[in-house]
């Protein structure tokens, strides 16, 4: 049987996102939301909507009890979990298909396995992808520790294997600074995560980070969809992403994306996948493989033309690849900029009223959010309330079309991050894309220095 409606577990412009892709293409879409989201324009516009509970995630959003009832009384015949919440939750994933529901995503397996840093690790090597120099495993005493960073060379890099955000991570300059910023890193693992299991890896100085969209059939076919540059971040958390990178020629391009395309092929992944890299004097360095959709994912989609959401549903539906990677062609830029609902330069969140909302429109431009004047933001989620994707032949073209759509943007009554990017793009460094993932902190420090 097709899919003909789809629970989306999701909340916010990403269900839009999917309520959007699943109507183009006839299949009903059920909304399921906390009593904070009632008026969250998903909920409006979904042909059923279910309340699973009050607004904490805990009791909504990650309730797969509630998601799995919302299903049943909706004969929803298919679930797209979207990207954060339950997104990479593969025993959310095993009771899904349990329920002879259909995953819109990896089979579980392949979520378990990548969501383990240390598998995923071991799977990456023996799959063909370039790695960061590391302990080849979990690393569980001190004394072990300090061999693997003394054949790696400091600085090192602590990391727990269940991390996610930076957290749990730690850079140990030298061995007698070890113990203590580990035992700090395990100590973050096991608040956020519930597991204090730790890793090392070589520390690279000043990298950019790099990821490859690939999709798979499950059967043993798999393609990439280029490459997107993701190093404009502040905590580990991206703010502006593009496509093409910067750095990337189109050889490297076609090297390192049939490299991963032939990695999933070997594991037999189903659905869209992200790898992601450092990149650091011309080397990629696997660092983990998100089994999601990525909140970034429109570039990718305005330079390739291919609906990524709509090629989900496609092979969870058990249908093949809609193209070859011969026929996948790449064209123009594209860049995303988040847009948060927090103060610009000193990341304060902004919850609230929204007075007035007027997006940013013309030729190659795409606002994916759910707002609209009078909405109020809740304080209870994440802070990104809407993302602006524009599109040009060349990136000057691109930058240029963003700098007039950020001034078209309006959003009242909150502050937003718009302020952020409007002075983002006027910098030298990121006008001629020479930057890491080091840039951004290293600007907005320079910059509050210069304010005092």
């Amino acid at each position: 049987m097709a899919i003909s409606r789809i629970l989306i577990a999701n909340r916010g412009e990403i269900a839009l996102r999917i309520h959007r892709a699943a109507h183009e293409i006839g299949i009903e879409t059920v909304a399921v939301h906390s009593t904070a989201d009632a008026d969250a324009m998903h909920v409006r516009l979904a042909d059923h909507a279910v309340c699973i509970g009050p607004p904490a995630a805990s009791e909504s959003y990650l309730n797969i009890a509630a998601i799995i009832s919302a299903a049943e009384i909706t004969d929803a015949d298919a679930i797209h979990p979207g990207y954060g919440f339950l997104s990479e939750n593969a025993q959310f994933a095993d009771i899904v298909e349990a329920h002879d529901i259909k995953w819109i995503g990896p089979k579980p397996e392949h979520i378990r396995t990548m969501g383990d840093k240390v598998q995923a690790k071991k799977t990456a090597g023996a799959l063909g992808l370039p790695l960061v120099p590391g302990s080849d495993g979990a690393v569980s005493d001190f004394d072990e520790m300090r061999r693997v960073a003394a054949e790696i060379g400091y600085p090192v890099l602590a990391k727990a294997a269940a991390g996610g955000g930076g957290r749990g991570m730690k850079v140990i300059p030298d061995d007698s600074q070890m113990e203590s910023l580990v035992r700090q890193a395990m100590n973050e693992a096991k608040s956020a995560f519930g597991d204090d299991t730790m890793y090392l890896e070589k520390y690279l100085g000043d990298p950019r980070h790099i990821e490859f969209q690939i999709f798979g059939d499950g059967n043993g076919k798999a393609i990439h969809l280029g490459e997107r540059d993701c190093s404009l971040q502040r905590r580990h958390q991206k703010v502006f992403e593009e496509a093409p990178s910067p750095v990337i020629s189109s050889e490297e391009r076609d090297r390192m994306g049939g490299i991963v395309a032939d990695a999933m092929a070997q594991m037999s992944y189903r659905g869209a996948g992200t790898i992601e890299f450092l990149w650091e004097n011309g080397e990629f360095y696997f660092i983990e493989m998100n089994t999601r959709l990525q909140v970034e994912h429109p570039v990718t989609e305005a330079i390739t033309g291919m609906d990524l959401v709509r090629e989900q549903i496609r092979i969870a539906d058990g249908k093949p690849l809609s193209v070859t990677q011969d026929e996948l062609r790449f064209s123009g830029h594209a860049i995303e900029c988040r847009i948060n609902a927090e103060d610009p330069f000193n990341f304060t969140p902004s919850p609230g009223k929204v007075d007035y909302y007027h997006q940013a429109g013309g030729m190659h431009v795409r606002v994916d959010s759910g707002l609209y004047g009078g909405y109020t933001i809740p304080p209870y989620y994440d802070s990104m309330i809407a993302k602006l994707i524009v599109y040009g032949r060349t990136r000057e073209g691109c930058l240029m079309r963003l700098r007039r759509a950020l001034e078209e943007m309006v959003i009242e009554g909150v502050n937003t991050s718009i302020p952020l990017h409007e002075e983002l793009i006027r910098q030298p460094d990121i006008i001629s894309g020479d930057y890491t993932i080091k840039w951004l902190e290293n600007w907005l420090a320079e910059r509050a220095e210069s304010a005092e």
